[in-house]
C-alpha cells in the first residue's frame, strides 16, 4: 500500500494531472462563455427562467447577463494559463455551487408542473451547450465541481505561466547577485 501511495504522490507531483484538469475545465468554461457572449439576449432569457434574480430593476438582470460570461472567461483563462489558478478555480467552484442547485430546482419545478419523469427532463439550462438532459447535466456539473476543487487544493505549481514567471524572476535575481547573464542561472 505504501508503494501505491508513493506512486500516486509522484504522479501528483509531476503536475500532469493538474495540467490536464486545468486545461479541460478552463477550456470548457471559456468555450461555453463564448457561446453566451455571442447570444446575450438568449442568455438573458435563460437567466430569467430561474427566477433567482428580481426582474426589477432591469439593470441587475442585464448586468448579470453581461458580466457572468466574462467572469467565466477570465476564470477559465486563468486555469488554462496557470495564473491566478486558485482564484480561477474558486470562482468556477462558486459558480457551480450556485448553478447546479438552480438547475435542479428548475428541473423539479418542470417535473411538478408538467408531470415529466425526472430522467426525461431536458431543457436549455443556459450553460451555453443548448438543450441537455438534466440528470446528465447535474452529473457533469458535479464532476466539474470536483475538478475545480482539485485545482483549488492541488499543491503542484508545475506547467503554469506563474511558475515560469517565478523561475525567470529567480534566474534574474541569481544573475544579478553573481554578475552573470541570466541564462547561465536558468535551470
Amino acid at each position: 500500500m505504501s508503494a501505491f501511495k508513493s506512486m500516486l504522490r509522484r504522479v501528483e507531483d509531476s503536475g500532469v494531472p493538474l495540467l490536464v484538469v486545468r486545461v479541460v475545465l478552463g477550456g470548457l468554461f471559456v468555450w461555453m462563455a463564448a457561446a453566451k457572449i455571442g447570444h446575450p439576449i438568449d442568455f438573458l432569457k435563460q437567466i430569467r427562467l430561474y427566477h433567482m434574480v428580481p426582474e426589477s430593476p432591469g439593470i441587475l438582470l442585464n448586468s448579470i447577463a453581461v458580466a457572468l460570461p466574462w467572469i467565466e472567461i477570465f476564470a477559465g483563462a486563468a486555469l488554462v494559463l496557470g495564473v491566478f489558478r486558485r482564484g480561477g478555480a474558486a470562482a468556477i467552484a462558486i459558480m457551480l455551487l450556485v448553478f447546479t442547485p438552480a438547475i435542479l430546482m428548475r428541473a423539479l419545478e418542470i417535473r411538478a408542473t408538467q408531470g415529466t419523469a425526472f430522467f426525461e427532463i431536458a431543457f436549455d439550462c443556459g450553460c451555453g451547450s443548448g438543450v441537455v438532459i438534466i440528470w446528465k447535466k447535474l452529473l457533469a456539473n458535479s464532476g466539474l465541481l470536483l475538478m475545480s476543487l482539485y485545482t483549488l487544493f492541488s499543491r503542484s505549481p508545475r506547467f503554469s505561466l506563474a511558475c515560469w514567471i517565478q523561475r525567470r524572476r529567480t534566474a534574474t535575481e541569481c544573475a544579478d547577485a553573481l554578475g552573470v547573464p541570466s541564462a547561465s542561472c536558468d535551470g
